[in-house]
């Protein structure tokens, strides 16, 4: 079997791609969508009538005309057009200007997931995507108990993801990649997938939550080759880039599982983290506070680009 075939036996893979042909091609279980991706597909001639739809939909719905409806409406459509070509979930990501406010955020979800139903979408095949901001996680517990399905976003430190996990969301994604990338900006180095810091972040969020027994899934994300990929194998799930599962498909050679919950001792004695803590831990790590700042800037941006592009083709 080549590599990814072997990962699949341990490890759900989801394809990190908002393009609906590559989603064909690759077959995933699962994908996920964010600002970055719906940008990019709107810019596509060939996903125009996903434009097209939106717009009519919104009118259908008696908000012709509104922005936020519109950028909505988009996102569920591609969501729904996702899901036409996988047999899992697919997530959908709130307005990230929304991730310091939790009120605000549970609306969004709500109205998201309402569109799904108009569009005779299975809310259970959904995943509504939060920033994991201490506001965020707060939302993702009432929408948890309402029954809609979270993924808590841009997780780049052990406070975020055991405090996303202890609120039920039902998933996490730790970005390996952007923490790799911080430390060897900083002047790290390694030589061993092992070693690299994104991969030690993710393998020590996995071992906490088996140990505490955590039901929340653990998505590694944000890849930047195929060795972080192989060095977490056996994790939850892992959202690849078209390029990298293609990498794997490509290599033939022999794939170890690293990650089992089987091989882990249960761990009893352990504290919740309050909001004093959790704030404390965040501001006292410079790395997932600066990151989780710039992820959100980033999907904010990418965001306005495309109420910018839907407003320019209205």
């Amino acid at each position: 079997m080549d590599k990814r075939a072997q990962l699949e036996q341990w490890t759900t893979l989801v394809a990190d791609t908002g393009d609906l042909d590559k989603i064909a091609d690759l077959q995933p279980e699962d994908a996920t969508t964010n600002p970055s991706l719906l940008l990019a597909a709107a810019r596509e001639p060939r996903y125009q009538h996903l434009l097209e739809q939106a717009r009519t939909l919104c009118a259908d719905l008696g908000h012709a005309g509104e922005l936020d409806w519109l950028t909505d409406t988009y996102a569920c459509l591609a969501g729904q057009a996702i899901l036409e070509r996988i047999p899992g979930l697919v997530s959908t990501e709130v307005d990230a200007r929304l991730s310091f406010d939790s009120r605000a955020t549970v609306e969004k979800a709500r109205r998201l997931i309402a569109i799904y139903r108009e569009l005779e979408v299975d809310p259970s095949r959904i995943l509504i995507k939060i920033a994991a901001t201490w506001e965020g996680i707060r939302a993702a517990e009432v929408l948890e108990e309402e029954g809609t399905r979270c993924n808590l976003t841009l997780v780049f430190s052990p406070s975020q993801a055991l405090a996303a996990a202890e609120a039920g969301a039902t998933l996490i994604s730790p970005f390996v990649g952007r923490i790799a990338d911080w430390h060897r900006k900083n002047g790290q180095q390694w030589e061993a997938a092992q070693d690299d810091p994104g991969v030690q972040s993710v393998r020590h969020i996995y071992q906490c939550f088996k140990a505490r027994g955590l039901e929340t899934i653990v998505m590694g994300a944000s890849f930047r080759n195929t060795g972080q990929i192989e060095a977490l194998a056996g994790c939850d799930r892992l959202t690849i880039s078209p390029a990298l599962l293609g990498e794997l498909a490509a290599d033939s050679g022999t794939l170890t599982r690293v990650l089992d919950s089987e091989t882990i001792e249960p761990e009893s004695d352990w504290q919740p983290v309050c909001e004093a803590t959790f704030r404390w831990q965040l501001n006292d790590n410079a790395m997932a506070t600066e990151l989780l700042s710039d992820g959100i800037r980033r999907f904010a941006a990418d965001q306005q680009a495309l109420e910018t592009l839907l407003m320019k083709e209205a």
